[in-house]
């Protein structure tokens, strides 16, 4: 078991045989892919928990995850917003295209042409597709062009268009 800095490469083949447990932090920072959808001055940490292992069909798996905080820019009044993010892994090792097609279905392939692979790269893709596609804050405000603040609940309030038609569907029973 390692804790700490994440190694910067590993052989995921020898860790899976030893059943090795890797747990530390990632700097934001060494995540440069990530951080292009992310607010540029705030600095983070990404914990991680990754489980190598062999599985009863003698397949090489990566299972954990990877869970922090990002900072991105609220769509609503563009001020950072802090965000919660996490990753599951549950990735079967295969050397190539074809063995990955011959994964089963529950696992998610990670080809491994090589003998390493960078491990900060596969935790960076997965916190990318977990990250939400639009940012807000719950209680955000905007400001419209005459300079009022808005709250944007209050479009909740408007009346629904379609009430006449439930008023008469309900008139017709």
């Amino acid at each position: 078991m390692s804790n700490g800095p994440l190694p910067i490469r590993v052989d995921p083949r020898k860790l899976a045989e030893r059943e090795i447990r890797i747990e530390g932090e990632a700097e934001l920072s060494r995540m440069p892919h990530l951080c292009q959808g992310l607010v540029p001055e705030k600095e983070g940490k990404i914990n991680v928990d990754l489980q190598f292992a062999v599985d009863e069909q003698k397949i090489r798996i990566i299972t954990g995850s990877a869970s922090g905080h990002v900072y991105m820019v609220c769509q609503r009044c563009l001020e950072p917003v802090e965000v919660a993010v996490e990753a599951d892994f549950n990735l079967g090792v295969a050397a190539s295209e074809e063995a990955a097609k011959q994964l089963p279905r529950s696992y998610d392939p990670l080809i491994v042409e090589d003998e390493e692979i960078e491990l900060l790269s596969v935790v960076e893709e997965e916190l990318i597709l977990s990250l939400p596609h639009d940012a807000y804050h719950d209680d955000c405000s905007i400001k419209t062009s005459f300079g009022e603040a808005e709250a944007v609940a209050e479009d909740n309030k408007k009346p629904n268009p379609f009430s006449v038609l439930a008023q008469l569907k309900s008139d017709n029973k």
